[in-house]
C-alpha cells in the first residue's frame, strides 16, 4: 500500500472543501471496497478524508411522502428499517442479497453506490485495464467474459457494476443529493448518476471531482409486489451473474431493472409497457441492443427466466 495522508472531517462542507483542494483525495467511511483496492495498489489516493463523523446517518421522512437516507446509513440499518421493509421491500431484499452480514454492518449507502467493478482484470495489476489505467487497453475483451457485460459496453470496457442496492435504487427512481467543494448542492436522478463506459471507462459516475454524496431520497411509495432475485455462482458473498429487481402491480404492469449485465443498473422504461405480455416480451426489448460473447450469452436467457419466475409468483 502506498503512503497517504489522512484527516477526519467535522462537517460536510469541510469534507467537500478539503477534497476540492486535494485532487487525488478520496472520501472513506466503511472502506469495505476502497481499502481492499488500496492494498493491491489499484487505488492509490494521496489523501483520505474520513467522513464518518458528519452525522449523515439518519433515515428520515421526506416532505413529499418519501424517505431520505443519509449517505452514512449502514447497509444493515437500511435493510432492517421498518419503513424500508414495508414500503420499499425491493431495496431491503437487494441489500440482504449482497456481501455478508459483517460487511453490511460497515458498508454505507453512498459507498455501496460508488463501489468499483469486480472485473477480474481490473483487480489484476499485471493486465491492461482501461478502467484502472486509461488508454492501456481492455484485457477482458477477448479474455474470460463469463461474468462481464452483455449490454451497454464499448470497445474500451465490458465491466459490470457490482451493486445490488443500486439496482433497487434505479427501480425506485431514487435521487442522489450531493455537496460540491464550493458548498453548492445538487440533486442527481439515479437514472443520470451512472455513466456507460464509452471512451472513458475509468469514470463511473457523473459526480464532479471532490463532490460528496450527502444522501439519497426515495419518492413516495408506489405499492405493488416487490421482488429481488440474484443468480450467482455460489450462495453467498458472490456477485450477480444476473439479478432482477421487479415491482409488479395488480393490473399486471410494473417496473424491471437488471444487475450483472451492464456497466450500470440496467432499466429501460419503455420495456415495462410489455409487462402484461410476459417476460419474453419485456427482456427482448430490455436487452435488444445486447452484444454478448459466447461465454456470457446465457445471461440473456437467464434474465428472461428469472423475470418469468417473478411474474408467475406475482400472478399466482
Amino acid at each position: 500500500m502506498k503512503s497517504f495522508t489522512y484527516e477526519r472531517a467535522r462537517t460536510p462542507e469541510a469534507a467537500a472543501a478539503s477534497a476540492g483542494r486535494a485532487p487525488h483525495a478520496r472520501f472513506i467511511a466503511g472502506g469495505t471496497n476502497l481499502v481492499d483496492l488500496m492494498k493491491i495498489e489499484v487505488e492509490t489516493p494521496a489523501h483520505l478524508i474520513d467522513v464518518n463523523g458528519l452525522g449523515l446517518d439518519r433515515i428520515e421522512p421526506a416532505a413529499d411522502g418519501g424517505l431520505r437516507i443519509g449517505a452514512l446509513v449502514r447497509n444493515t440499518d437500511l435493510a432492517s428499517d421498518e419503513r424500508v421493509r414495508r414500503d420499499y421491500a425491493v431495496l431491503s431484499r437487494a441489500i440482504l442479497a449482497g456481501a455478508s452480514g459483517q460487511i453490511r454492518n460497515r458498508a454505507t449507502t453512498a459507498g455501496n453506490l460508488l463501489q468499483r467493478t469486480r472485473c477480474p482484470y481490473y483487480y489484476d495489476t499485471n493486465q491492461p485495464c482501461n478502467k484502472r489505467a486509461p488508454g492501456s487497453g481492455c484485457s477482458a475483451i477477448g479474455g474470460v467474459t463469463r461474468q462481464l457485460a452483455v449490454i451497454g459496453g464499448s470497445d474500451t470496457c465490458i465491466a459490470t457494476h457490482p451493486s445490488d442496492m443500486a439496482v433497487a435504487m434505479r427501480l425506485l427512481d431514487a435521487k442522489v443529493e450531493t455537496l460540491r467543494a464550493d458548498s453548492t448542492t445538487r440533486v442527481i436522478p439515479i437514472a443520470d448518476f451512472y455513466r456507460l463506459p464509452g471512451n472513458s471507462p475509468h469514470i463511473d459516475t457523473n459526480l464532479e471531482p471532490g463532490e460528496l454524496i450527502t444522501g439519497v431520497t426515495l419518492p413516495k411509495p408506489i405499492g405493488g409486489r416487490h421482488f429481488y432475485r440474484k443468480v450467482r455462482d455460489r450462495a453467498s458473498f458472490a456477485f450477480a451473474l444476473v439479478s432482477v429487481g421487479a415491482i409488479v402491480q395488480p393490473d399486471g404492469g410494473g417496473r424491471v431493472a437488471l444487475g450483472g449485465v451492464a456497466h450500470q443498473p440496467w432499466r429501460i422504461e419503455a420495456a415495462e409497457a410489455e409487462m402484461a405480455a410476459g417476460a419474453a416480451r419485456v427482456t427482448d426489448r430490455l436487452l435488444a441492443d445486447a452484444r454478448p460473447t459466447a461465454e456470457n450469452a446465457f445471461k440473456l436467457t437467464l434474465a428472461q427466466r428469472i423475470l418469468s419466475s417473478i411474474l408467475a409468483q406475482a400472478r399466482a
